[in-house]
């Protein structure tokens, strides 16, 4: 499984197996913590092959710079990923988009959203949470 596309974003689509995304970031920035970002989505755009067909568990989770999970009690989401491919196809892509609402971030600094397979990390999206002087 090959992970093309792992990007957070104001809006993400699916069209007829296009993905659609809108407002691609890595940066959030405060005037004060703890802060809520309304609403976002991570877009995901899998390539799968052969070797992957079967029963899998994908994993999303939001840690912070020392792995901790932001809701460490919805935190990692688990889903079920069955992969069958098309028959006489070498390969297939599949877009999963995963919306959020209301992220609480507790402190600046470097997040990640981190993507695993059977327990197994494949991918990590940086996130950065600055925040910015007050305005006088």
């Amino acid at each position: 499984m090959d992970t093309q596309v792992a990007v957070l974003c104001d809006y993400a689509a699916d069209y007829q197996g296009k993905l659609c995304v809108q407002g691609a970031f890595d940066t959030l920035f405060a005037r004060q913590f703890p802060v809520v970002h309304p609403a976002c989505a991570l877009a995901l755009r899998l390539c799968l092959v052969p070797e992957d067909i079967g029963d899998h568990k994908l994993g999303i989770s939001i840690v912070d710079e020392d792995g901790v999970a932001l809701d460490p009690e919805r935190m990692p989401i688990i889903g079920d990923l069955k992969v069958a491919l098309p028959e006489g196809t070498s390969f297939f892509t599949r877009n999963l988009i995963m919306n959020f609402q209301g992220l609480k971030f507790e402190k600046a600094g470097t997040y990640s959203v981190d993507l695993t397979l059977d327990g197994e990390l494949i991918s990590k999206t940086p996130l950065r949470l600055v925040q910015v002087a007050q305005e006088a």
